[in-house]
């Protein structure tokens, strides 16, 4: 049967190769519906091209730009961030891809497992801010939450056949990012032009500086953590400068399971679309002779203490992983409109974290509310 899909932030970069895979698959999937933040023109093409039911632009002042555009389509087009949740929860769609950056991304995504919609989840922030909520909402309806991020991919790759009381530990790989071999004096005096020149994978901006940082090692443990159940003394991330090693599972015998492949996020996106098949693919094969090492090192924490901060939020739980995000996405912010520097980030993220209201059971209102003032004492650090 056809998978129907609708796309959370069809513009962004995992957004676009999902379209190629879809594309490339059209006796397997439809694009039923496409949403963007501001990107009309983007939008647009991909709507005329790929027939959706609906669209969905949330910057309210290009609606009619997008309703002139597809006027006599047949395609709906609607606008404002608040009916996201509601089209990806209709019956035309069956798997919602949330490729949205972010915090936005967590309530559309919690309205379609409700609606009891197959997840194929690209946005970690929505299992970084409220995993506990997440997970035990996908549970209740019966949803799977397929991984899209290459890392997690993998391990749900090696996972396949065992049992998770068997795993002892996994490994999340880094690249390293564009600064792997900077010296703490030039970290201090890097860019955001600097930072987004990636070594191995072409993302968004945000997600291009979380690399940088390490910051999405960080936001990749926690999200871990809860796709797969495990502890956090269970989680540890290493260094693999060629992305071939997408990431490992170490079991309780003492095996190890790699999940191996050329850095393609069309990949991970097809294998979470069509799951549990693997249709064919034409992308570029790996080849061990084109490789002849492939090595890992321990991250530097003094260098990158945002994976350090991370992986202590997520010993300690609570509300503090929803309130390193909320910090963490007005650094980054900040950092790309040139208002910190590459260290500043970190400082924004640690006065944040000493200032914000800790809560150690929290629900979706605690969520919401904690994000909403850890952005606000973060401007007040920037």
């Amino acid at each position: 049967m056809m998978k129907r899909i609708g796309i959370l932030g069809s513009t962004g970069s995992i957004g676009k190769q999902a379209l190629e895979v879809i594309a490339r698959h059209p006796a397997q999937f439809s694009a039923e519906v496409l949403t963007a933040r501001s990107n009309y023109t983007v939008l647009i093409e991909q709507a005329l091209r790929f027939r959706p039911s609906s669209v969905v632009i949330t910057d309210e002042s290009c609606r009619e730009a997008v309703q002139s555009a597809l006027a006599g389509t047949g395609i709906e087009v609607r606008s404002g961030s608040s009916c996201l949740g509601e089209v990806v929860s209709g019956d035309n769609v069956d798997m919602v891809l949330t490729a949205m950056v972010g915090f936005a991304g967590l309530m559309p995504t919690i309205c379609a497992i409700k609606a009891g919609k197959q997840i194929a989840l690209a946005n970690k922030e929505t299992l970084v801010v409220a995993g506990d909520l997440v997970t035990q909402l996908a549970r209740e309806n019966s949803v799977q939450i397929l991984p899209v991020d290459s890392e997690h991919s993998a391990i749900f790759q090696c996972l396949a056949g065992e049992r998770n009381a068997d795993v002892e530990k996994i490994w999340i790989t880094a690249s390293g990012g564009p600064f792997r071999a900077f010296s703490a004096d030039k970290l201090a005096k890097a860019t955001h032009t600097d930072a987004l020149k990636h070594p191995t994978w072409n993302m968004g901006a945000k997600i291009t500086i979380d690399s940088a940082t390490l910051m999405n090692k960080g936001l990749e443990a926690i999200e871990a953590k809860w796709l797969f159940g495990l502890e956090p003394d269970q989680i540890d991330v290493v260094v693999h400068p060629q992305s071939v090693v997408h990431s490992l599972v170490l079991f309780l015998d003492g095996s190890i399971k790699a999940q191996l492949g050329l850095p393609d996020m069309r990949l991970p996106i097809q294998y979470a679309l069509s799951y549990p098949d693997r249709l064919p693919g034409s992308f570029p094969r790996f080849s061990f002779t084109e490789f002849p090492a492939l090595t890992f090192e321990s991250p530097d924490l003094l260098r990158f203490p945002n994976l350090t901060i991370a992986m202590e939020v997520m010993r300690k739980g609570g509300n503090l992983a929803c309130i390193m995000n909320a910090a963490n996405e007005v650094a980054v912010d900040a950092f790309l409109n040139d208002r910190t520097g590459f260290s500043g980030m970190t400082r924004i993220i640690e006065k944040t974290l000493e200032k914000a209201t800790f809560i150690e059971n929290a629900g979706l209102i605690d969520y919401i509310e904690s994000d909403f003032e850890a952005r606000s004492l973060a401007l007040s650090f920037v």
